[in-house]
């Protein structure tokens, strides 16, 4: 018996050792990889990838990969070919992931098509061309809710919009006259608004452009995706 607990501890002390070993070199890669990349670019993560000796790397919200030598930056996708299985992609996903729970939908404006069973949750900029040309496509979507966030994040004067639309007596419809109609809103702009913590949680998430959708199952979307893509999606909660 003593033999065999014996044994098993100095298996334990193996693995033990194994995983401090990996740690240590995940570790020292991810040190070597944030000198070479510069502070501009944030090292979030260093792991292994399936494939031996090659490394998988979060650079801000982006998944990459390098050698144990940081002498190679690696950008593309690697795809399991006995499955299909698009492992970068499933990776990319995962670590974007929010919690639906962490959206404060008081700091949004709200609208409901049909039944409102699907849920949305949108960050825009009232100045972005690809937010309008997604408000338009959207509109063909139903049974569904979208909570909207403002992040005005590309102009001074973006700022100014949010607050008038955000002040209006009607924020979702002044929203849509102007994204969609292209009617400017108008008002002073000089109510209480969400506009700081919607900013400061978009920081959060590493939202760096708009518009960024999420769904309840806390996945995003970056840019002005497709209809398609986004009835898809829907499909793939029920």
């Amino acid at each position: 018996m003593n033999k065999l607990l014996s044994g098993l501890t100095l298996i334990i002390l193996l693995l033990s050792g194994i995983g401090l070993a990996h740690a240590q070199s995940e570790a020292l890669i991810r040190s070597d990889l944030q000198k070479k990349i510069g502070a501009n670019s944030k090292v979030k993560s260093v792991i292994a990838s399936p494939i031996p000796g090659i490394y998988e790397v979060l650079v801000g919200n982006d998944v990459v990969y390098t050698d144990a030598s940081t002498k190679y930056l690696i950008q593309g996708e690697i795809i399991e070919l006995a499955s299909g299985k698009n492992i970068t992609e499933q990776r990319q996903s995962d670590l974007n992931r929010i919690k639906w729970s962490d959206l404060s939908q008081a700091n949004a404006f709200k609208l409901v098509r049909g039944n409102g069973s699907r849920q949305l949750a949108v960050f825009a900029d009232p100045n972005c061309g690809y937010c309008k040309r997604l408000e338009k496509s959207m509109q063909q979507l139903d049974n569904v809710t979208i909570y909207t966030y403002l992040i005005p994040i590309l102009s001074p004067d973006s700022v100014q919009k949010s607050k008038q639309i955000w002040c209006s007596s009607d924020p979702q419809k002044s929203y849509m006259d102007w994204m969609i109609n292209g009617v400017s809103p108008t008002g002073k702009g000089d109510c209480a608004t969400p506009l700081d913590k919607n900013m400061a949680l978009a920081k959060a998430f590493g939202i760096t452009g708009t518009p960024t959708l999420f769904f309840a199952d806390g996945s995003r979307f970056p840019g002005a995706v497709q209809i398609t893509d986004i009835e898809k999606k829907f499909g793939t909660l029920k």
